[in-house]
């Protein structure tokens, strides 16, 4: 029995203490943010979107501009092999040679040039080159981004 009396004596000082601690908590009121956190928080979101999306335009110009770099030798070699299996140069020469019969047969002359261009080797490189021209062009207009990525990351 004097088990049962202490076991009652518990429960009712838990139940006398939660009411107190109810009433402890009751009278605070919740704490407010400070001024300007959402502000704040969005800011910084933003700024990291920011530079994710800086180094995500970084690693693509670094990686269109080396990948063009290394095929520019290529594409080269296959337009200067191109323009001398196709027998251009010999036209262009017969017709520099001997203007005046190039100009009573222009027509045949420009139209035999044409015929004997190497256009996908001239396709691959002019594409090849624009590809560097325009990775360089579009990094130097992004540049005051881009350096100030690199300044903040290191």
């Amino acid at each position: 029995m004097h088990q049962n009396a202490s076991l009652f004596r518990i429960n009712i000082y838990r139940s006398k203490m939660r009411k107190d601690y109810e009433k402890l908590f009751s009278h605070l009121s919740p704490s407010e943010p400070p001024q300007g956190l959402f502000d704040r928080i969005i800011v910084a979101v933003r700024k990291e979107q920011e530079m994710r999306r800086t180094r995500r335009l970084l690693f693509g110009f670094l990686s269109v501009l080396i990948v063009s770099s290394v095929l520019m030798p290529f594409s080269w070699q296959l337009l200067s092999q191109q323009v001398e299996r196709s027998g251009i140069l010999y036209f262009i020469s017969a017709a520099f040679g001997d203007f005046g019969v190039f100009l009573s047969l222009w027509q045949n002359f420009s139209l035999a040039i044409i015929e004997s261009l190497p256009v996908m080797a001239i396709a691959i490189f002019v594409v090849n080159i624009a590809m560097v021209l325009f990775t360089v062009r579009l990094f130097l207009h992004r540049k005051k981004l881009l350096l100030s990525y690199l300044t903040n990351s290191f």
